[in-house]
């Protein structure tokens, strides 16, 4: 076993891991602080990922892949650590955040949408921007604000600094023919939303995710955006997003 502490979204979590390779994972995330909460790894977890990891290459028609045990780890810890953060007002949530002029804004869609796609045409309209998260950022509510927080997780192309910014929004994409943008409600964004975040098993799991998922829409402002994969869909969002002020 390997133990060691890292803060994450402002939590700081002491883990106890199978593999030393694990805390180099979370190098950047490393922490000496009094954990608020503790997460353990057995070869049951990893076992579990592995299920897990076969089902998603299924429903998304794709081969799956033998995944070794050590990136299994990363993901158990992972699942263990959104459950719990839940619970401290922070949800896990897959997409790509930007992070620009000291605010994030959060780009999600389903695999395969365009969203890092669509990340990379505004760092490029925009030069000071850069990657907050590639891939699974926490947000996490503070006194009613909502801020995204860099994880170690990622996505393939590895893009994302430890860092925390308030989260200015949060767009929708869907491919379509054109480039248009619409705010939405929270009522709107609820289904986009929740497909999403990581939901914690068992009811009680579900209306915690519903009310933070209320408290992070009250903060932040909603679209919708049908966009194509060129650099035109950058500059409509953009546009939208930043007039918020």
């Amino acid at each position: 076993m390997t133990d060691f502490c890292i803060s994450v979204a402002g939590l700081t979590v002491g883990v106890s891991a199978l593999y030393p390779s694990a805390e180099s994972f979370f190098a950047d995330y490393l922490s000496g602080d009094a954990p608020d909460l503790s997460i353990g790894i057995g070869e049951e977890d990893i076992a579990f990922e592995r299920v897990c990891a076969t089902r998603q290459a299924a429903r998304e028609g794709v081969p799956g892949r033998r995944f070794g045990d050590r990136y299994l780890e990363t993901l158990a810890i992972l699942r263990k650590l959104a459950d719990a953060a839940v619970d401290r007002d922070a949800l896990l949530f897959h997409g790509c955040a930007v992070a620009l002029d000291g605010r994030a804004y959060l780009f999600a869609a389903p695999s395969g949408v365009g969203k890092t796609t669509h990340a990379s045409h505004w760092l490029r309209l925009f030069p000071q921007a850069h990657i907050l998260n590639g891939d699974k950022p926490f947000l996490r509510v503070i006194d009613g604000a909502v801020f995204a927080c860099g994880t170690p997780w990622r996505g393939k192309e590895r893009l994302g600094v430890n860092e925390t910014l308030p989260l200015k929004a949060i767009c929708f994409l869907r491919r379509g023919s054109g480039n248009r943008i619409a705010p939405l409600s929270f009522r709107e964004a609820l289904a986009p939303m929740l497909r999403q975040v990581r939901k914690p098993a068992g009811q009680d799991g579900i209306l915690k995710t519903l009310r933070l998922c209320e408290r992070i829409a009250a903060g932040v402002s909603l679209y919708d955006l049908e966009c194509t994969a060129g650099p035109e869909s950058a500059e409509i969002s953009s546009a939208a997003m930043l007039a918020q002020g």
